[in-house]
């Protein structure tokens, strides 16, 4: 079941609930790969998503027909980095991409 799109600050609420008890986050094999080409561990995406913030419109993906999001925010040492995730349900968010922006690097 396709989850319809939702503002910003809803799908920021509805993160943070899959991330709580009742709900769940799945790490998408190309989220992995690029944490690991990052120099970046789990619990450096786990402080963006939970402290981030979503700036963007969500898009849809052509071949999925899901929303996705992108929440942004910086690791512990100052690395800034957007995190693209989908809702597969409203309980269930699937980690799709993580990338490092250096532009807006902030030295800790």
């Amino acid at each position: 079941m396709l989850v319809n799109a939702v503002k910003p600050d809803i799908a920021l609420d509805m993160l943070k609930e899959c991330m709580g008890n009742g709900g769940t986050v799945i790490l998408g094999k190309h989220f992995r790969d690029e944490l690991r080409n990052e120099g970046l561990t789990v619990p450096d995406a786990w402080i963006v998503l939970r402290s981030g913030c979503i700036y963007n419109p969500p898009e849809c993906d052509i071949k999925t027909g899901e929303w996705k999001y992108t929440v942004e925010g910086y690791t512990t040492d100052g690395t800034w980095l957007g995190i693209v995730f989908s809702f597969k349900h409203a309980d269930t968010a699937f980690m799709i991409t993580v990338f490092s922006i250096e532009a807006k690097k902030r030295n800790p």
